[in-house]
């Protein structure tokens, strides 16, 4: 993959996080995650490469656009698997919450795995636990070899988990044996993300969270030379057939970064939508100016940049397009209910086949 996809990718995020900026603390997620997902796929038209989205919004019968097996790009450059989240953290943008983000990766053909769409058991690391600790562990004992490994005190470290009554267990457990705990509302991505940022302050996170999101954090941290480990946690016997359809022969393997990315050449971008451990949030500015917060990365070169724009807002025709769209809409007929797949080229063609600016 060329370089230059990179930049091409990052401008993707930051207009699917302009478009989902407006809802903030408007206590609709479902209109947040539309305004993300419509320009996301509208800016996808301008992007080059011939992609295919394997982890999106839901299958082709559940999801207009941005759906698992749908092309993307425009039919020029390189062949690639494509993972989106175009809004990670709905609920966070419906309550006015930190920590949500638009986010993409981008892999060579074949390379990311077809997670399904359920929990997944997750341990993710910043560089200096790779390779020190195991999710087949119990907990207490991979606290104990974090801080061995750390140099610290088991009650000087921090640990991330979702704030979710299925992770009682294992909060009574961290308590007991005195770790400092931050809870995360939503934001599954950013939470795996975080122990790779030291100014996060956050050594370990645990529990479980959805496999796909699970597939887009391994494709940052593999740029960040963090680690996650995964296990995947078929809730029925439908969610154990779905693996085997996927091509996960056994569902109840410890999943590694090569079993998730494959390859090291991977690409990924994320935009915040509202502040969190490492990206700022959408800020509006005087005249008619918005600022977004960046980061890009490459696993193959470790490249890491931050990007702050500022973005001239009425020269964003695919904004005006989301809003005339979403305007027009009745409520029954919002993503992700039924945008038939005519609405979805009518806009997308008029949207970025005119000369959308960036």
């Amino acid at each position: 993959m060329e370089r230059e996809l990179a930049l091409e990718i990052v401008r993707v995020t930051e207009l699917a996080a302009l478009a989902s900026a407006p809802w903030m603390g408007r206590g609709d997620k479902n209109s947040a995650d539309e305004a993300a997902t419509l320009a996301m796929r509208a800016m996808f038209d301008s992007v080059s490469i011939r992609g295919t989205v394997v982890i999106g919004e839901g299958e082709m019968d559940e999801a207009p656009m941005l759906y698992i097996g749908e092309e993307v790009g425009n039919a020029e450059g390189p062949e690639v698997d494509v993972a989106v989240d175009p809004l990670e953290g709905t609920e966070i943008v419906a309550k006015g919450l930190n920590n949500a983000l638009s986010v993409i990766a981008v892999a060579g053909k074949g390379n990311l795995l077809h997670a399904p769409d359920m929990y997944m058991e997750k341990l993710a690391v910043g560089p200096a636990l790779v390779g020190k600790v195991s999710i087949e562990d119990p907990v207490e004992v991979t606290l104990e070899k974090a801080a061995e490994a750390l140099n610290k005190n088991i009650s000087d470290l921090t640990v991330m988990i979702l704030d979710r009554v299925r992770h009682e267990s294992t909060i009574k457990t961290l308590r007991k044996v005195g770790v400092r705990i931050k809870f995360l509302s939503d934001g599954d991505v950013a939470g795996a993300m975080a122990p790779a940022f030291p100014e996060a302050g956050i050594d370990l996170y645990v529990g479980s969270g959805g496999a796909p999101e699970g597939v887009l954090a391994a494709a940052a941290l593999s740029c960040l030379g963090g680690e996650i480990q995964g296990r995947l946690m078929p809730a029925n016997a439908d969610e154990f057939q779905r693996c085997l359809q996927m091509g996960i022969d056994n569902p109840y393997k410890v999943l590694t970064m090569q079993d998730m990315i494959g390859t090291e050449d991977v690409i990924f971008a994320a935009t915040g939508v509202t502040p969190g451990e490492i990206l700022g949030g959408v800020r509006y500015l005087a005249d008619d100016r918005a600022e977004t917060d960046s980061i890009v990365m490459r696993a193959k070169t470790k490249t890491i940049r931050f990007i702050r724009s500022q973005h001239f807002l009425p020269n964003k025709e695919v904004l005006h397009k989301v809003r005339q769209l979403q305007s027009t809409l009745e409520p029954s007929d919002r993503i992700p209910a039924n945008i038939t797949i005519l609405e979805q080229a009518e806009f997308s063609q008029s949207s970025v086949g005119n000369g959308v600016t960036t």
